[in-house]
């Protein structure tokens, strides 16, 4: 089911259907289809300026970060949060040994603020390497030296190191909390990220408190055209698409009750 999910989505995001529909069009227009060949470089087209010049993605992104609205004020107390990897760049830090993040970092920078404030609390750290590959180290392994740098204790991280995606964070997870005893934890993941780990995590019977952050649109979006930033149009677009793959996929395997989690 790994495997078969990373290949899926290698050729189903968009720039790649893009591809796939040039290459389709120069077929035909060699074969001398024409209107096949036609077809397929509109198809094509349309594609890669839906992607880099409107707002569509940023519109999708911003549907998947108001599902779960963030509370207003930190809970009066704190046993234990639960982060989810995906935040660490694993290729560069296990050539140079840092602690080098991409852009879901805020996961890690709440979990940081909400460990200071409240030094009672655990921190389970879910990620290994979601990799092809599978020769990187992980968030968890990365977050043992990320949290000791500010004064955060390695006695208060539970590091699960063997999960690749969002469903073995929830599995792997449920069995780190029942050895420790601890329940009603903080879920913190990326905003676009929580209604599918709400799913999953809901459907094995995980007490947890969803707590968004890592937000990517400002909660204002309409759509429209946006000739101003074609990288960052395409990247929440792929991101987003990528997420609701993921939410029918683990609707139809069976791995969530909801479609659409709320």
């Amino acid at each position: 089911m790994f495997l078969i999910s990373k290949l899926v989505w290698i050729f189903a995001q968009p720039l790649s259907l893009a591809f796939f529909l040039v290459f389709l069009a120069l077929i035909a227009g060699l074969l001398r289809w024409r209107i096949l060949s036609i077809l397929g470089a509109a198809g094509s087209a349309l594609i890669l300026f839906v992607t880099l010049y409107t707002t569509a993605g940023n519109l999708l992104m911003q549907g998947l970060e108001q599902r779960f609205a963030k509370p207003t004020a930190d809970p009066d107390n704190l046993q234990c949060m639960i982060v989810l990897g995906g935040a660490f760049e694993n290729e560069v830090n296990t050539a140079r040994h840092g602690i080098e993040f991409n852009g879901g970092a805020d996961r890690f920078v709440e979990a940081l603020r909400l460990a200071q404030k409240f030094p009672q609390s655990r921190i389970l750290v879910s990620g290994g390497d979601g990799s092809i590959s599978g020769i990187y180290e992980g968030d968890a392994a990365a977050s043992e030296r990320f949290f000791p740098l500010f004064g955060v204790g390695k006695d208060r991280l539970i590091e699960e190191r063997q999960s690749r995606t969002t469903f073995e964070n929830a599995v792997n997870t449920k069995e780190f909390l029942a050895s420790q005893g601890l329940s009603h934890c903080l879920l913190i993941t990326s905003g676009f990220h929580m209604p599918r780990s709400v799913g999953i995590f809901r459907k094995l019977g995980i007490d947890i408190v969803p707590w968004p952050t890592d937000y990517r649109t400002d909660g204002q979006v309409r759509l429209g055209l946006d000739f101003t930033q074609p990288n960052l149009n395409a990247q929440n677009l792929a991101t987003a698409i990528r997420e609701w793959y993921g939410l029918v996929g683990y609707y139809l395997a069976g791995r969530t009750s909801e479609l659409y989690p709320q």
